[in-house]
């Protein structure tokens, strides 16, 4: 009887730790859905994909895909996935984007981390931007 317990326990701690972290990734990943769909219905959209367009157009994405970058780089890779599904991508933009933000993400808190243990932050930050702006543009050019 004991083990079954056991095994009920574990069953719920896992469900409610599951509970709570899809509550802790809802709370980024929704708004931010929100905040760019109701963008989309707005001309600040267009003002952004016309003047990221260009930059954009050598990593094989739209302008719009500049949002997912930002918030990919500056908040996390939550915000950017919430970012993700509120535009209409190709499974070909959204795979350059994963490979991105596989190298450069969370900036903000991951140069500080680096920073403590002595990096140099502009290093971290010039190598990681490097990488993914290499591997855009490598996928752009390959897949």
């Amino acid at each position: 009887m004991q083990n079954k317990c056991t095994w009920l326990d574990t069953l719920k701690r896992g469900f409610m730790s599951g509970l709570k972290i899809t509550w802790e990734l809802s709370k980024i990943m929704v708004p931010v859905y929100f905040i760019v769909t109701i963008l989309k219905h707005t001309p600040i959209i267009n003002w952004i994909s016309e003047g990221f367009a260009p930059l954009m157009g050598y990593l094989g994405l739209p302008g719009e895909a500049a949002i997912v970058l930002v918030m990919g780089n500056l908040v996390n890779l939550y915000a950017a996935i919430g970012a993700i599904a509120s535009l209409n991508l190709t499974l070909k933009e959204i795979s350059i984007l994963a490979i991105m933000l596989s190298f450069c993400h969370s900036l903000l808190v991951e140069t500080a981390l680096a920073k403590k243990i002595g990096l140099s932050a502009i290093n971290v930050i010039a190598v990681r931007v490097g990488l993914a702006v290499v591997s855009g543009i490598a996928f752009n050019l390959f897949l």
